[in-house]
């Protein structure tokens, strides 16, 4: 067995994917990246996020992009994208269901 495949091999399926299919290794990172931050944003958003000044969010989010950086190096043999999509999928359901019950209780009152 060669060491690209072995590489491939320990690589968590989402990376692998990205890897194996887009045309070339930079490219692939590059949406590696853009992935992880894409999620990440969204379960800062539906999670953790408050009402902020724009100055304040936009440092937050320039924070964030930093912080992906460490997050892609990670992911080529860590579920990090996986574990972002089930948190974006927990916290989704979750704002479904306050949603609902916000409703329901003003319906009652």
């Amino acid at each position: 067995m060669g060491e690209e495949q072995f590489v491939y091999d320990s690589m968590y399926p989402m990376a692998r994917y990205l890897y194996e299919t887009l045309p070339n290794f930079t490219l692939a990172g590059y949406v590696l990246y853009l992935v992880i931050f894409l999620l990440s944003a969204v379960v800062y958003k539906l999670g953790f996020a408050k009402k902020l000044k724009m100055s304040q969010s936009v440092i937050i989010y320039i924070f964030l992009l930093i912080g992906c950086i460490m997050l892609t190096f990670l992911a080529f043999f860590l579920p990090v994208v996986e574990g972002l999509i089930i948190a974006a999928v927990i916290l989704i359901l979750y704002k479904i269901r306050l949603y609902n019950e916000k409703k329901r209780s003003a319906s009652v009152n």
